[in-house]
């Protein structure tokens, strides 16, 4: 069984950043990819990065890139996402995921999913 919970959202203006921290339990999560999905309202979810087992690999949605930063803590079972330079269209839930799935995009590769943190920037 693993478990995540996310943490770390919030309110923030355009322009700032804040750190998103995902917390696993589960002997397994340390061989298993860990990714970051958002949903903002009225549409679906979307993959924003993800990075494998080892922390070797990581991936970014194009909208993101050079702005948001994955790593992960297998010591602490934990996984991060450092986001900069924050927009509007940042706006939305963030979920964390884990699962066999390398750098896969699409969500149903991966098994295990948090509650969400919401985050959200004003302009």
């Amino acid at each position: 069984q693993v478990l995540l919970v996310e943490s770390g959202g919030g309110l923030v203006q355009a322009g700032g950043s804040l750190r998103l921290s995902c917390a696993g339990s589960g002997r397994t999560i340390r061989s298993l990819s860990m990714a970051w999905f958002r949903q903002a309202p009225g549409k679906e979810r979307e993959f924003v990065a993800a990075i494998t087992w080892s922390g070797g690999g990581t991936s970014y949605t194009d909208s993101v890139k050079g702005r948001f930063t994955i790593s992960r803590d297998n010591a602490k079972k934990t996984l991060y996402l450092q986001m900069s330079s924050l927009k509007p269209e940042d706006t939305a839930v963030y979920y964390c995921a884990a699962g066999d799935a390398g750098l896969e995009t699409v969500r149903a590769l991966y098994d295990y999913w948090g509650q969400g943190t919401q985050v959200t920037v004003s302009s």
